[in-house]
């Protein structure tokens, strides 16, 4: 198969539930050539909250099967109503769509992870090809099946000083290194904002802390940050990774703090899990760090990295180089052009497979 540029549209909904990322992307899934657009739909509160309601639980459990079908099937339709009205407005063919839908359940001791998506549906209301499920293949074949978007980092980094860190927030944080001759290491390395959103969604009954002004106001208990930090999960070695409800039960050592100090707490909390993962889990400190994802826009959280991490650069994606339309979705397209052309997207020192290998299942349009 001759490798060529595809345009790619890439819908990326994490595990912090804000909504559907959209990306609109020339790619072949070895260098980014153009993205042409980026944008962000938010969810309405009665598709979150249905989201919210099937957190943990696995489509391969009878019970609880219908619940999550039913919860896609509204997903879906929120995705082909996405799709079919970026496609009236736009006068450039998209040759496939890459969708990766939000993890309701992560357990790679057991082989399982689920996404929601219905790939065949989405290929058959758009009329295009859809790639999606991009975990699966690892898991299957011995991988922890997450984080996924290391090549893609890669990609952006081509021209860039090594080595250098990826540090993605999302939902979840994770890291990707990458040495100076190639070398790629990528990890979870701890929450991200689904554990702040958690927080002040609890006690101060709105979706998120815009920008970190809770954690600004409040005071940070040194003493909850070092218990959280206790956790099994930190004294791993990479590879590894992380489901998002894995620390929800640990959100008790906060109650009893109001609203603000809750919220610093939880802050302080997953920058110091950074600067942890840094300093112990790298190959090389990196002569920079890129901060990218949800978080980057949380100019609180922003300033807990910077203060533990003095001596290292750090910049978001529009203090740096790179295109400030980059974004996780743009990350899917990319992926999604490497299944479409059978490249590799996890490695041994990504997931822990024993070989790279690509990964996505491919549904075609009828």
């Amino acid at each position: 198969m001759v490798i060529k540029p595809l345009n790619i549209l890439g819908l990326m909904s994490g595990t912090s539930l804000d909504g559907v990322k959209v990306s609109l992307v020339s790619t072949d899934g070895i260098d980014v050539y153009q993205t042409y657009f980026s944008r962000h739909y938010v969810f309405d509160e009665t598709l979150r909250t249905k989201i919210r309601s099937v957190l943990g639980k696995k489509i391969n459990i009878e019970q609880e099967k219908s619940a999550i079908d039913a919860v896609e099937n509204d997903m879906s339709e929120f995705l082909i109503n996405i799709v079919n009205e970026i496609k009236l407005e736009i006068d450039i063919q998209i040759d496939a769509i890459g969708l990766e839908g939000p993890t309701i359940c992560n357990e790679p001791h057991n082989h399982y992870t689920y996404q929601l998506g219905k790939g065949k549906i989405l290929a058959d209301k758009t009329g295009i090809d859809v790639v999606t499920h991009f975990h699966n293949a690892d898991i299957l074949n011995g991988g922890l099946g997450s984080p996924i978007s290391a090549t893609y980092y890669n990609a952006l980094a081509q021209n860039l000083g090594k080595p250098i860190a990826f540090i993605n927030i999302g939902g979840i944080t994770n890291i990707t290194w990458i040495g100076l001759i190639g070398e790629i290491v990528s990890f979870d390395c701890g929450p991200g904002n689904a554990l702040i959103d958690d927080w002040v969604s609890k006690h101060g009954g709105v979706l998120m802390d815009y920008n970190g002004k809770f954690a600004a106001t409040g005071q940070v208990n040194q003493k909850i940050v070092s218990t959280l930090l206790k956790h099994n999960f930190f004294a791993k070695y990479p590879p590894k990774t992380l489901d998002r409800n894995e620390f929800n039960n640990k959100i008790e050592h906060l109650e009893g703090l109001s609203l603000e100090d809750g919220a610093a707490t939880v802050t302080a909390f997953v920058a110091e899990a950074i600067s942890y993962s840094l300093a112990f889990y790298l190959p090389e400190v990196p002569a920079q760090a890129i901060i990218c994802g949800g978080g980057a826009k949380n100019p609180t959280l922003l300033r807990f990295v910077r203060n533990n991490l003095k001596s290292m650069n750090i910049a978001t994606l529009p203090e740096s180089e790179l295109d400030e339309k980059t974004d996780d979705a743009t990350a899917i397209a990319f992926l999604a052009a490497r299944r479409i052309y059978s490249l590799p997207i996890t490695f041994p020192t990504t997931t822990g497979i024993n070989q790279a290998m690509t990964g996505g299942e491919i549904y075609k349009k009828e």
